[in-house]
């Protein structure tokens, strides 16, 4: 029976160069809804990763060719893999390797020998901590593009109010130079009051638009 604890469908990335640790990776950790996939040292771990569709990352600290360390910097690096999740594990019992590792950019650490049970719940809490970030983080992306089109939209429309503005005053000041009719005069009275009117505007939104932050 598998001591994993269910959580919705994944993909866990073990990375470990004690093959016994990954065969009962694959043992404790898979079940119906979640996949696993191990990787005997850190260059396979990273060709894995650069596959895409892994979810969550368990790695190892001492391995060779490129040890946990320099894999965790390597994913951080990478703009497709930096908000990828990972715990590492160590058989260290000093904590300047943990130190390092959460410098890194590590989000969680086990120490062996492991509980397989404890590191289940241990996964899908980060899982679960990480997919809940993700969406905040996609959330403000939307709401930074919202922001960035309204800034377009208000600078755009000011660029497009200054000209007609000047066009309408300039024409105004043509007519009442050449008519000494009243019914002029006072259409030519309404042109200026819309004129100011909409020069107030422009001036709000010239305003808005030294207060909106730059990016």
């Amino acid at each position: 029976m598998s001591h994993f604890v269910e959580f919705e469908a994944a993909r866990v990335l073990v990375a470990d160069d004690d093959p016994i640790l990954r065969e009962f990776a694959m043992v404790h950790l898979a079940t119906p809804t979640v996949e696993v996939e191990v990787a005997e040292d850190g260059v396979a771990a990273l060709e894995r990763l650069a596959g895409g569709h892994t979810d969550i990352a368990l790695i190892d600290l001492d391995m060779p060719r490129m040890n946990g360390f320099e894999l965790i910097e390597r994913i951080r690096w990478d703009e497709r893999l930096k908000h990828l999740p990972i715990v590492v594990v160590t058989g260290r019992e000093d904590m300047i390797a943990v130190d390092r590792a959460f410098a890194l950019g590590a989000n969680s650490f086990v120490v062996k020998p492991l509980n397989w049970r404890l590191l289940s719940h241990q996964l899908a809490y980060v899982l679960r901590n990480a997919r809940a970030e993700d969406e905040v983080r996609h959330q403000l992306e939307a709401l930074q593009k919202v922001n960035d089109l309204k800034d377009q939209l208000l600078r755009l429309s000011r660029q497009k109010i200054t000209g007609p503005l000047n066009d309408i005053l300039a024409s105004a000041q043509d007519i009442e130079a050449c008519s000494d009719t009243p019914e002029v005069h006072a259409a030519l009275r309404r042109i200026a009051e819309a004129s100011v009117a909409l020069t107030r505007i422009h001036a709000d939104m010239g305003e808005a638009e030294k207060l909106t932050p730059s990016h």
